[in-house]
């Protein structure tokens, strides 16, 4: 898509593409960083549970906890990368805003690990 304020890039807007543009990133997070790929198998699992038991809410429940925390850590993911490569030596202001942006992270996966507890002991509860 053209930028509008840079003046360059290609005219229209292609949604195939951005498409792809997004896939091509989720399988570059998954494939290279553990800590988004762990959550994605353990997500599916708990969401296939849930779909089998026709637990319709509680499959929603863990598909936005599983966004939340996916979103943060590919954020997290590119915030460090982006911080490596502007400076490569240790610098006090890029430590804290890889520390700012862990702590994002951090919280997501709090969130994300009490749902997918709640519904594992739900689950085990009930049968």
């Amino acid at each position: 898509m053209r930028n509008k304020f840079l003046g360059q890039g290609e005219y229209g807007y292609h949604p195939i593409r951005k498409i792809k543009v997004c896939l091509s990133g989720l399988r570059y997070a998954i494939r290279y960083d553990f800590s988004v790929a762990y959550k994605v198998y353990l997500s599916i699992l708990m969401l296939l549970i849930c779909i089998v038991l026709h637990q319709w809410i509680d499959a929603l429940l863990v598909m936005a906890a599983t966004g939340l925390v996916l979103i943060a850590e590919m954020f997290n993911s590119a915030i460090e990368a982006l911080c490596d490569f502007i400076e490569t030596h240790e610098n006090e202001k890029i430590k804290v805003i890889k520390d700012i942006s862990a702590a994002a992270t951090g919280i997501s996966i709090l969130l994300w690990v009490v749902v997918l507890g709640a519904e594992t002991v739900k689950f085990l509860k009930n049968y």
